[in-house]
């Protein structure tokens, strides 16, 4: 039970950090907001479909490949450097405080604004009568899933590659822009070719975003055999990004104690 209270106050504390400042925290609603207006209205445009069934498609690749991409996984980096810049890293290892705790905080902030997201995309998208036609319960789990797969990403890339502040924006933007433009959150994965959709099969946001999508525009398609493919990929990098990113967590801790 420890745990859980202390993971709570570290996720509190983040936040109401991110509150302070606000401005980062107002870039997040506006982003996920100007992603689903522009995915929307280009592929009504360029698919020649209505208004309402582009923003259905839109909404759930708005979602996963965007706002939470760059929320959970960006956010996740920029904090573990700022508070490693901070010396708070360092405070935490003389503190009673459990290294689990700080881990699973930091998944709960970011899962707040994860979930925060989902509401103002899905609210959004209700003007053009979008609505989540799938399992709630399936849904709420491959957005927990991409959530924690973004957010373990965010703490290998953080421990293993940036140093400062500044090197979050390169990374995020020479990993992560590939993996989004594969993923299908800019342009319909359709538009390519037969050798990139072979490269997608190994791209976790194409994964998340087809998921989401199938869920949130057909309630059967949990029986298909793509709709399979496309959840034991997500639980099995889920596993892997969660591991990996507590084994690097744990090796930061051990680095910043001989420092």
């Amino acid at each position: 039970m420890n745990y859980g209270y202390e993971a709570i106050a570290i996720g509190r504390r983040i936040l109401l950090e991110l509150f302070r400042t606000y401005r980062t925290l107002l870039l997040w609603v506006i982003f996920p907001i100007s992603m689903l207006l522009l995915n929307g209205f280009v592929l009504a445009e360029g698919s020649k479909i209505t208004t309402a069934e582009s923003f259905k498609l839109a909404a759930p690749a708005s979602l996963i490949g965007s706002a939470l991409f760059f929320s959970c996984l960006g956010g996740t980096m920029s904090t573990i450097v700022a508070e490693r810049e901070s010396l708070t890293i360092k405070r935490l290892l003389i503190s009673p405080i459990n290294g689990i705790s700080y881990f699973l905080g930091i998944f709960f902030a970011y899962a707040a604004i994860g979930v925060g997201q989902t509401l103002i995309i899905y609210t959004v998208a209700a003007f053009w009568e979008v609505r989540f036609s799938g399992s709630i319960a399936v849904g709420a789990l491959v957005i927990l899933a991409s959530i924690g797969s973004y957010v373990g990403m965010g703490f290998v890339l953080a421990t293993k590659f940036a140093r400062k502040v500044e090197d979050v924006n390169s990374l995020v933007a020479g990993f992560g822009v590939p993996l989004l433009m594969l993923g299908g959150a800019f342009f319909p994965t359709t538009f390519l070719s037969k050798d990139l959709l072979l490269i997608t099969q190994f791209n976790p946001v194409y994964h998340m975003s087809e998921a989401f999508t199938a869920l949130s525009t057909d309630s059967k398609s949990l029986t298909s055999t793509d709709m399979v493919l496309h959840l034991r990929f997500l639980a099995g990098f889920f596993i892997v990004a969660i591991a990996s990113g507590w084994l690097a967590y744990k090796r930061m801790l051990r680095k910043e104690s001989h420092l």
